[in-house]
């Protein structure tokens, strides 16, 4: 047995394995201008952890899904874990949740041609309101949804949800405040934005975490790494830095 080769190959394996420990795949989605494939350090929540990681010596490997498909895969184990999202007990029993990230502010966008007043869900009773699939607007609106009190059209992304909405074809869509403003300022015509309306009652605002699924043994122990990572990004003031970088229309 030529025990040099012997000792070579499992320095190598061992070398690989560690490289491969101190890297963590997780997937993300589009939701500008928070998240995105195509801004700058796949915007500024992406960057906030991946910078968090990295002060503990980890890689963040990013995969973008739809955001449906995003959650399975991290489910699943194809990936450690998914960002960002609120929570809720089915999540909880899949998933370990991080320090909070972010919060997530959402009203309803309507038509100001066809005014909504709503201050409970029963108000909304016989309405079509829009979600995107895969997105968790709160308890109210899901046992809503549930009942039949109104109907819920589920849709592959949120800039089908207000073209639908602009077509008359929702009476409300739910949305992030600053995603939605973002959102019609970058895809819409100004005519089509003094069209609509933002709903002054808040429909739910939450707290989002990053989420890593408990299938994976490592888990656990890579989400205390991050969470030490995302202190000391608050701690120093870059949270901060990289959360200024959103801009509000």
């Amino acid at each position: 047995m030529n025990y040099r080769y012997l000792l070579s190959g499992l320095l190598l394996s061992l070398l690989g394995n560690l490289c491969h420990a101190q890297s963590i795949c997780i997937t993300n989605g589009e939701w500008p201008p928070y998240m995105g494939q195509d801004l700058p350090d796949y915007g500024p929540v992406s960057a906030i952890i991946t910078e968090a990681f990295a002060l503990e010596g980890i890689e963040v490997d990013w995969q973008f899904y739809p955001w449906a498909r995003a959650m399975l895969a991290a489910e699943q184990g194809q990936c450690n874990g998914t960002a960002v999202w609120s929570s809720n007990p089915e999540r909880r029993k899949a998933f370990y949740f991080s320090a909070p990230i972010i919060l997530n502010n959402s009203q309803f966008l309507y038509l100001e041609s066809k005014p909504l007043d709503w201050e409970n869900m029963s108000d909304l009773a016989g309405l079509t309101l829009g979600g995107a699939i895969g997105y968790d607007y709160g308890d109210a609106f899901n046992e809503g949804e549930r009942k039949g009190t109104f109907k819920v059209t589920r849709l592959r992304n949120e800039t089908i949800g207000i073209r639908m909405l602009l077509a008359n074809r929702l009476d409300a869509f739910p949305i992030d405040t600053v995603v939605g403003k973002a959102l019609l300022q970058e895809s819409f015509s100004a005519e089509e934005r003094t069209s609509l309306r933002f709903h002054p009652r808040t429909l739910r605002t939450d707290p989002l975490f990053l989420l890593l699924t408990r299938s994976i043994d490592d888990n656990q122990a890579m989400l205390e790494r991050f969470n030490r990572g995302l202190q000391k990004l608050h701690e120093s003031g870059a949270y901060e830095l990289y959360m200024s970088r959103i801009e509000t229309p």
